[in-house]
């Protein structure tokens, strides 16, 4: 039998919708968000929220129930967030990009109740489950009523739900690189230490007088982002064109003196290699944070020439909602640079490297990376199956391979699920990308391995050539044979134009794997 716990009155914890309240009495007038043409002072934000608050409440939404949402980037989504915390249910932001059918399964998992949808998405609207009540539009629809048309017939209600701390405010869905995407749980305890911890490790020093410009889909990892954005009172900023913009992207950095930008390497480098990009003006950039993948060593050389220091690297997984390592500007440095390093360990996380039985590597021994801390979330939604696999001992096993040094930084081999086995010996592709990444003829890599009927998987490598540059295969083998291992060089080597990302601007290996495979059948 459980014993009552010593002090029972501390599980209370504040809302999350509590910072726009405290931006809106200390700073009415400031910039909450920009977008386009259009501003949002905080005092107006924040009766904005209560009024979706309101209509939430009025469409039966109540404490612990969940609300799905699909749309693009909007001062909509953004608000409706927080009038969800408000009300203590739980926001499930599904990726704008996915299919109906992945909403249809984010619906049934989370069994959602109400679904606000932008009108771009009249075919994700119409989807059915024995939960979901009602629709609300962004926009123009026939599919459910305007939430603008209703926020101007309902009064706000700006009252705060009480939560505790392990009360789930965000079902946060992985990429589903293999198979179905799992829901992680993250709650309003664990989401304000990520808020102090990013602000800590990631963005030191930031108010008010910053300002954040948003490049990546809110309902991932720039959510995160931006709601401590949101937690210091500094202004959101949005970008209008539907389709990645660089020359959009460098005239809001140049006109609201953007200081940091939360991105992923694929997308800063665009950014960085932008024509606009020389003749821009940068000064105002403090932090440009990047995670999801690791940003190869050339890319990072060519960001800090034209950014000077100001790359901020995380890694992290929405389990663990990005907050595992970090490696700040000076870490990036030559003379500090680790190559290959993706940090030390976040303020209050702890990692430990442990082989398949659980039991712990030694410094520079490969294994398994496991995270212990308060940045861990709850678990995955209504899925105990996953939750048994995924914690040994309470320590949260992420997937990824790699190891520690001797002074505690982490270094990524590759994810589990990447790695290959050619001729019965186990492969990670991350140092043969590196290798490939290093000639300057070679803008992007992916290299996976593929079923084979004598090595059982050989290595493959699809690359994309730098503009107005080529190389062979045979001369780009022999460039990487200088460093990598014979058993690792890939067998065979394919230049396209494009190489296929996922929703959220990374390499995607499933689908570049499969257009390979669909493309040999045709062959």
């Amino acid at each position: 039998m459980m014993e009552e716990p010593i002090y029972p009155f501390t599980t209370r914890t504040s809302n999350l919708a509590h910072y726009i309240c405290a931006n809106a009495a200390r700073l009415p007038d400031h910039h909450a968000m920009i977008w386009g043409d259009e501003s949002w002072s905080w005092s107006l934000f924040w009766e904005r929220v209560g009024r979706i608050a309101a209509i939430l409440k009025n469409n039966g939404i109540e404490k612990g129930d969940r609300i799905l949402i699909q749309s693009t980037n909007c001062n909509q989504m953004f608000e409706a967030m927080f009038a969800s915390f408000a009300i203590g249910a739980v926001w499930v932001p599904a990726n704008f990009r996915g299919m109906p059918k992945d909403l249809a399964w984010m619906a049934e998992l989370s069994k959602a109740k109400l679904l606000i949808c932008h009108e771009e998405f009249p075919e994700h609207a119409a989807i059915k489950t024995p939960w979901l009540q009602s629709v609300l539009a962004i926009g123009g629809s026939s599919f459910g009523p305007n939430i603008e048309t209703l926020m101007k017939e309902t009064a706000p209600d700006n009252n705060l739900e009480p939560v505790d701390r392990d009360d789930p405010a965000w079902l946060f869905f992985t990429s589903g690189t293999s198979g179905k995407p799992k829901a992680g749980t993250l709650t309003h305890g664990q989401l304000h230490f990520i808020i102090n911890n990013h602000l800590c490790d990631l963005t030191p020093g930031i108010n008010h007088r910053d300002a954040s410009l948003v490049v990546a889909p809110l309902s991932h990892g720039a959510g995160i982002h931006q709601l401590m954005i949101s937690a210091k009172a500094a202004p959101t900023v949005l970008t209008s064109n539907k389709k990645f913009d660089t020359a959009e992207i460098w005239s809001l950095i140049e006109k609201w003196k953007i200081t940091n930008m939360f991105t992923v390497p694929t997308i800063l480098k665009l950014i960085v290699e932008a024509p606009e990009a020389q003749a821009s003006t940068k000064d105002s950039l403090r932090y440009i944070i990047y995670a999801g993948a690791p940003m190869f060593r050339e890319d990072q050389r060519k960001a800090i020439e034209l950014l000077g220091p100001v790359l901020v690297q995380y890694y992290g997984l929405g389990e663990v909602t990005g907050a595992i390592t970090v490696l700040p500007p000076e870490g990036h440095a030559e003379d500090q640079l680790r190559e290959g390093s993706c940090g030390y360990p976040r303020t209050g996380v702890q990692i430990s490297i442990r082989d398949e039985q659980g039991q712990l590597c030694a410094d520079m021994e490969t294994g398994e990376i496991c995270v212990l801390g308060p940045s861990v979330f709850a678990g995955y939604w209504d899925n105990p199956e996953a939750n048994q696999k995924s914690f040994h001992d309470g320590w949260f096993r992420t997937g990824d391979i790699g190891h520690l040094d001797k002074n505690g930084y982490l270094y990524i081999t590759g994810r589990a699920s990447d790695m290959y086995i050619s001729g019965g010996s186990n492969i990670h592709p991350r140092e043969i990308e590196e290798k490939i990444l290093e000639h300057e003829a070679i803008n992007e890599v992916a290299v996976f391995g593929i079923p084979d009927a004598k090595w059982g998987e050989i290595g493959v490598a699809v690359c994309k050539y730098e503009k107005g540059k080529t190389v062979s295969a045979e001369a780009l083998e022999a460039f990487i044979r200088q460093d990598i291992a014979g058993y690792k060089i890939p067998r065979e080597f394919y230049f396209w134009e494009e190489i296929p990302k996922s929703g959220y601007g990374k390499l995607a290996k499933r689908l570049i794997r499969d257009e390979l495979l669909r493309r040999k059948d045709e062959n």
